[in-house]
């Protein structure tokens, strides 16, 4: 049994249709006004209000167009489009609280460090240290065709490049700047102190960065750490560089078997397994009754758009499913997309197997996770099970209508949480990574982004050995 708290995000998208498609068109649904500054700064507070440590921002560049061969039904029907910047939304966030944190997807598929690092150093100045960024590597064709590629870069060295692009972020972040480099002295006209800003001379692969941080250290230096590859690639990367993992994963068994996975891979590479905080994608459909939480989920139903499931499952897995049967099996397909949306469903349960049509159903509302309909009570049993047997830490709460589910969540099932002593009533940093580890804002000592130093001669930068 697990005794330390459940860690909560709110898994949210600046966008009309997340992972419920079709529930844009139910009456109780917002998300028509995620162009709206009014929208974030009220569910911001909503959050804070039910002690969230985080809203996780999910992106995607480019649009779902593998189903029926075409965008159609994704434009459509509102799949992850029209989608705007997540970024951009943080600080109306940050501005109403103090707590609540903000992780944030970026691909480095398509950033360069130099440019993204001061993009990340100004959010978390900012926001007083409370940004995260999750890390992913993009998985749409149709996002490489637009920016100039001819097609995806092949999904292992994609991890390549963003091993190297996270170099380049850790010397810039943690060695670029001295702790006391800005030094404000008016009587000396300085600054900053020159001698304690350095060059940090990064000749790469993939990238030439010789010079120095734009930006002098914000509270956390580096932002917390998310990563989402549940690939064997995509593990092994997290397992080296995550501080906090989120998975999407239907069922307790196919959860456990690669918790487990990570926290050996961890170990092996001589980090603390439990210093990872694993989120795993749960979408809640509350009442006060089970009456009433059942009839909710039923009306949400008849919303779900099939075509609209489908493109954004096709868009995840690189498979057209228009060209199989409603009940055929899922079977595993090797591809450039993301290989855990595909082995999640045909090879993680070898118990369970999957129809195209049982997929789209599963899919049409809270993504690749697990959908739980019932009383504050059965919600918060279920998150008691999923931490117990599948060794997660926390969850990422998906959302069936916005900015409803969040509000039943936080006014129905965080109180019932908090009276079983499992979500904290205060928090307890005024930081991200205070409030997920406790103690320092900065990196794990032992975490690779601190093993950058400044050697003796101050001069150039090395990797501790």
């Amino acid at each position: 049994m697990r005794h330390h708290r459940i860690y909560l995000n709110a898994f949210e998208m600046n966008c009309v249709g997340h992972q419920s498609p079709g529930l844009w068109t139910h009456p109780d649904d917002e998300a028509h006004r995620y162009t709206d500054i009014d929208y974030w700064a009220d569910l911001a507070c909503t959050l804070e209000r039910g002690r969230f440590d985080a809203v996780f921002l999910a992106d995607v560049l480019g649009i779902y167009d593998v189903y029926q061969g075409t965008r159609d039904a994704a434009v459509r029907d509102a799949v992850q489009v029209p989608v705007n910047d997540p970024m951009f939304v943080v600080p109306v966030m940050a501005q109403v609280t103090k707590h609540l944190g903000f992780g944030v997807t970026a691909s480095v598929s398509y950033e360069h460090p130099y440019i993204f690092a001061r993009r990340m150093s100004t959010l978390d100045h900012l926001t007083k240290g409370r940004v995260g960024w999750n890390i992913v590597t993009s998985y749409l064709d149709s996002a490489a065709r637009n920016i100039g590629l001819s097609r995806q870069v092949s999904h292992d060295e994609r991890y390549e490049i963003a091993e190297e692009f996270l170099e380049v972020c850790y010397k810039l972040w943690e060695a670029s700047w001295e702790d006391g480099a800005v030094v404000r002295d008016k009587d000396r006209r300085t600054y900053t102190d020159p001698s304690k800003v350095h060059d940090i001379q990064h000749r790469g692969t993939y990238y030439t960065v010789p010079g120095a941080h734009l930006c002098e250290p914000s509270l956390q230096r580096t932002p917390v750490l998310f990563q989402a590859g549940a690939s064997a690639r995509g593990r092994a990367f997290a397992a080296r560089h995550a501080e906090c993992v989120f998975i999407s994963s239907p069922t307790i068994p196919a959860t456990r078997a690669y918790v487990d996975g990570l926290r050996k891979e961890a170990a092996k590479i001589g980090r603390d397994p439990n210093e990872i905080r694993v989120f795993s994608l749960f979408t809640p459909i509350v009442g006060r009754t089970q009456a009433e939480a059942e009839q909710k989920s039923l009306d949400y139903a008849r919303h779900v758009s099939y075509d609209g499931a489908l493109a954004l499952y096709g868009g995840w897995s690189g498979v057209d499913f228009s060209k199989y049967a409603a009940d055929e099996n899922l079977r595993y397909v090797q591809n450039d997309a993301i290989h855990s949306a595909t082995e999640v469903f045909t090879k993680m349960d070898p118990n369970r197997s999957w129809t195209v049509e049982q997929v789209a159903k599963f899919a049409g509302i809270g993504g690749r996770g697990p959908v739980v309909v019932g009383t504050p009570g059965v919600i918060a049993d279920t998150m008691e099970k999923w931490v117990n047997e599948a060794d997660v830490d926390g969850f990422n709460i998906g959302y069936a209508v916005t900015p409803g589910t969040f509000v039943d969540f936080v006014d129905l099932v965080v109180p019932e949480l908090q009276h079983r002593g499992l979500v904290w009533t205060e928090y307890a940093s005024d930081t991200l990574r205070g409030n997920l580890f406790g103690g320092s804002s900065r990196l794990q000592p032992h975490h690779p982004g601190r093993q950058y130093h400044l050697h003796d001669d101050a001069t150039r930068l090395h990797e501790a050995t």
